[in-house]
This record gives structure tokens, C-alpha cells and sequence, in this order.
């Protein structure tokens, strides 16, 4: 997608990144989530009602996409994931990741997602 267009749709897609972000614990504002996307740290998948965001993640043994926002109707969401899988291959990804609330638990399932492990967080 050219990077205007791109553009002009996380402006569409603002209130379904802004509601995902009340639940990411404060790590990201709309405008870095901007700013990741404008240089390319970041990819924003839209669909008509709503949009994943993901960014790739890169440890000593393994590459992951990271999926770590997503809003919308969850069946946009849904409808997403073979088109995010494949393109997370293609640029050499071992596996995909997501961190969000115990409710994707069920929906993912169904995709063939598992739990691996739980995050704690402790605020200071």
C-alpha cells in the first residue's frame, strides 16, 4: 500500500487504534503508533471496520511478527489473519505473537493460536 494511502487510512482507522491503546498499558501514544508506521517499524492492516496493527520482532533465535493492537468488529479481525500469516512468512517470520486481554483467548483458537505464556506487569 503506498504510503499516502496508508496514511490516510490510520487517520480512518484512529478510533479503533486509540480505543486498543486504553488497553496496552500506556506503552504507545496514536502519534508513535503514527510515527511507526510513516517509518515503516510498524504495519498497519486495515480492513473496512477495523484494523491490526503489528511490527516485526527480532530475538537472538527467532523472528516474530508481533500483533499489538487490533480494534474493530472482531470479525474484521478475524478475516485478517491468513493475509497477515502469509505476509509475516514472507518477510521471514518463524511465528506470530500477540499480547492483549484473556477475552482473544477463544476467538483465537479457533485460528490455531495458543497460549505460550502470560504477561505480568507491575507499575512503579
Amino acid at each position: 500500500m503506498p504510503k499516502d494511502t496508508q496514511v490516510n487510512e490510520l487517520e480512518r482507522c484512529r478510533p479503533w487504534i486509540e480505543a486498543a491503546l486504553e488497553y496496552s498499558g500506556g506503552t504507545h501514544s496514536f502519534e508513535d503508533i503514527e510515527q511507526g508506521i510513516r517509518d515503516a517499524r510498524m504495519q498497519l492492516w486495515p480492513s473496512p471496520r477495523g484494523c491490526i496493527v503489528t511490527e516485526i520482532v527480532i530475538y537472538p533465535k527467532k523472528k516474530y511478527l508481533n500483533v499489538f493492537l487490533a480494534g474493530g468488529d472482531l470479525d474484521q479481525i478475524l478475516d485478517m489473519d491468513e493475509d497477515v500469516k502469509a505476509w509475516s512468512i514472507d518477510q521471514g517470520c518463524d511465528a506470530a505473537m500477540m499480547s492483549g486481554r484473556i477475552g482473544w483467548k477463544k476467538p483465537l483458537k479457533a485460528l490455531g493460536w495458543e497460549i505460550l505464556q502470560t504477561h505480568f506487569v507491575k507499575e512503579f
